[in-house]
């Protein structure tokens, strides 16, 4: 696997049969304010340039990455061979060699998950409103549950605290603490499910707070039982809206540039 070599490749204890990589603005064919490995459809890139960039991604990682079409919802699409890009959903789970869990951010959270037998990889696609779901049940829980999709699977709280013991998470470039601003509703919806969220948000006045987007996703991972955290630790390096030359933000441009590419995070097993 030959990769740019400003790409990030996942330090964490994946076994040797998985495979992961988050992109950065190198490499790709867009033009401003695209520049220049912009993998999303969506945000008004050429649609040309967008599938020279993902067959960059592809033919790099030799691997075929499955492109959800994310709602900063829930959902959780369970991939094989055959599954078509542009299938709604925030997270995928896959044990088919070969097809790449693939989730898109511009200052979104992206998880990659693996368990430590490396049968089985997923991603999760964390914004706010993702991660914060629903009474306290957002996109980290519903991929949580779905990564072992056998029926026949033990679901027992012994079965799910083995489980949670045996699965890798690396958390990718995002928003930073320091610039990810909110109103009020955000703080609100997390704390309302969980006091110990309260923690994550540091308020600066007029209602507003600066949320830390890596930190509630380490606390809903530590949560479900999950320890092997990896990746963002919250620091400037990780920050999107930070880094300009590395990372595309959404927030950081979208008004300034007029729009914003997309990076993606992508975890397979090996063919």
């Amino acid at each position: 696997m030959s990769l740019p070599a400003d790409w990030i490749v996942p330090q964490w204890a994946a076994p040797a049969t998985v495979r992961a990589v988050c992109t950065t603005r190198a490499g790709g064919v867009s033009v401003a304010p695209f520049d220049s490995l912009n993998l999303g459809d969506h945000v008004g890139d050429d649609p040309a340039a967008v599938a020279t960039n993902r067959l960059e991604l592809q033919q790099a990682i030799a691997a075929r990455p499955v492109f959800l079409q994310q709602v900063h919802g829930t959902a959780v699409a369970i991939l094989d061979a055959g599954t078509p890009d542009a299938t709604i959903a925030d997270a995928s789970v896959t044990a088919t060699p070969g097809v790449a869990c693939t989730i898109m951010v511009a200052d979104c959270l992206p998880v990659l998950l693996t368990n430590r037998q490396g049968t089985r990889v997923g991603a999760a696609h964390a914004g706010w409103r993702g991660l914060a779901g629903e009474g306290g049940r957002g996109v980290l829980e519903t991929v949580f549950q779905s990564f072992w999709h056998d029926p026949s699977v033990e679901r027992s709280q012994t079965a799910t605290k083995k489980r949670a013991d045996d699965m890798l998470a690396w958390l990718g470039p995002c928003i930073g603490p320091d610039a990810f601003e909110v109103g009020a509703e955000v703080c609100e919806a997390f704390c309302m499910a969980d006091r110990d969220a309260e923690g994550f948000f540091r308020a600066i006045g007029g209602g507003k707070y600066l949320a830390d987007l890596p930190g509630i996703a380490r606390h809903r991972l530590l949560k479900l039982g999950v320890t092997a955290i990896y990746g963002n630790d919250g620091s400037g390096d990780w920050c999107t809206v930070g880094n300009p030359h590395r990372y595309f933000s959404h927030r950081r441009d979208a008004v300034k540039r007029g729009g914003s590419g997309r990076l993606a995070a992508c975890v397979w097993l090996k063919p």
